[in-house]
């Protein structure tokens, strides 16, 4: 049997347009994240998965834990992909207790889940994460909102930025005096995809009808309410949509937003695009994770974001390869020019075969500008170049070349 070879269910390969627009993208975030401050770290992706599991005190693991890939090695130690970059800070901040607070990191990395796939959810994919550690102030939160919405800002997309506080929605289930708390915020956080009805059926397993009602009219009311009725954690809403105006960008607030990760303590927050459910980005406080390995309590709050979903949102103006150099039996000539021109960050190539051929390459990666290096050329010191989109041909220095060059 002839083995057909085929990428594995929930793996990509990205050629070179997409792999060019991903890798302008990720310039873009990169750059944002250095103005805000953050330093670039880098992770193993292979863990330990005593590291990966969620806390014994827990009572369910979280979705994104319990789909982590799972691994042996040769000695048989139990290991996993990372299917995130969060749950590593503490062992960083563990085996690095020298790190001077707040300590503002960023990562940009291939994350793991060995879960269901759709047309916009893979088994690997780009994670983007920046996070301030040791810092307690609603101003660190505000600072990472911020921080992604002037990404979107350059991308051109506009975004809507929902908030919650996990301290208001457990306040608000204490009020009706339900017990399981966790499972009910499990069960709030699935509203947008299953829908009302099914979420109150469900929720008969930890409170009564009434309860349920009461709940759900809670639910409905404005954040002032909640800051008059002095439930905690609305407060900490409150100063962040102050702060929101302060920084330009605009939140609405979603008592009915949970975030699936049970480590989240604060403020947290999602980030959707009109129309659509998904979010794009996501985040929050988590207080009790990054020190949990120090016996102490650690502030952090983070942002986390997929560079895929981004690409398939972002209108990018890629950079193409500037000019092929068409070696015309002068290939001395035509390496030193090139030499020349990458010199100057001119993006070029040079073709050593026949000159047709190498303007009908030219044209299929859409190389705007064809540099011809033949006897002739060398003599006058003048070369040929050619505009392969308006077929103009002029004969130019190669000090004019190069400016040319720059300016288009």
């Amino acid at each position: 049997m002839i083995y057909e070879p085929e990428t594995v269910k929930g793996f990509q390969d990205f050629l070179p347009e997409k792999a060019r627009e991903r890798a302008k993208i990720k310039e873009v975030i990169e750059r944002y994240f250095k103005l805000y401050g953050f330093l670039p770290i880098e992770t193993p992706t292979i863990e330990f998965d005593e590291l990966m599991r969620t806390d014994a005190t827990i009572e369910k693991e979280d979705e994104a834990v319990s789909d982590r890939f799972r691994l042996k090695d040769r000695g048989s130690r139990n290991l996993g992909l990372r299917y995130e970059f969060t749950f590593q800070l503490p062992r960083i901040l563990k085996q690095n207790p020298n790190l001077k607070l707040p300590f503002k990191r960023y990562q940009i990395g291939s994350v793991f889940r060995d879960e269901p796939t759709s047309s916009n959810r893979f088994r690997e994919f780009t994670q983007c994460d920046a996070d301030i550690i040791g810092d307690s102030s609603i101003e660190s939160d505000a600072e990472c909102i911020s921080l992604f919405s002037d990404i979107l800002n350059e991308l051109n997309i506009k975004p809507i930025i929902e908030i919650n506080n996990r301290k208001l929605i457990n306040s608000i289930i204490e009020s009706v005096k339900i017990e399981n708390k966790i499972s009910v915020m499990r069960e709030l956080d699935k509203l947008d995809k299953a829908g009302e009805d099914t979420i109150k059926a469900n929720l008969r397993k930890y409170a009564d009808a009434n309860q349920i009602i009461t709940l759900f009219k809670l639910l409905e009311k404005p954040l002032d309410f909640f800051v008059k009725n002095i439930f905690e954690g609305a407060e900490e809403i409150e100063k962040l949509r102050k702060l929101s105006q302060v920084y330009g960008f605009k939140i609405k607030f979603n008592p009915f937003m949970v975030r699936g990760f049970s480590y989240y303590t604060g403020n947290v927050f999602e980030i959707k695009i009109e129309g659509t459910k998904d979010s794009i980005a996501a985040g929050g406080r988590y207080d009790k994770t990054a020190g949990k390995y120090l016996n102490r309590e650690i502030p952090a709050v983070g942002i986390s974001f997929g560079l895929e979903r981004l690409t398939n949102l972002a209108k990018v103006k890629t950079e193409k390869t500037k000019a092929i150099l068409v070696s015309l039996n002068k290939n001395k000539e035509s390496i030193s020019l090139a030499k020349k021109l990458r010199k100057n960050n001119i993006s070029c190539e040079i073709s050593f075969g026949k000159p047709g051929k190498a303007l009908e390459y030219a044209n299929s990666l859409e190389i705007p500008y064809a540099i011809f290096i033949g006897e002739e050329e060398i003599t006058k010191k003048k070369f040929k170049i050619k505009n392969m989109q308006s077929g103009e041909e002029s004969l130019l220095t190669e000090k004019t070349i190069i400016s040319k060059l720059k300016k288009s």
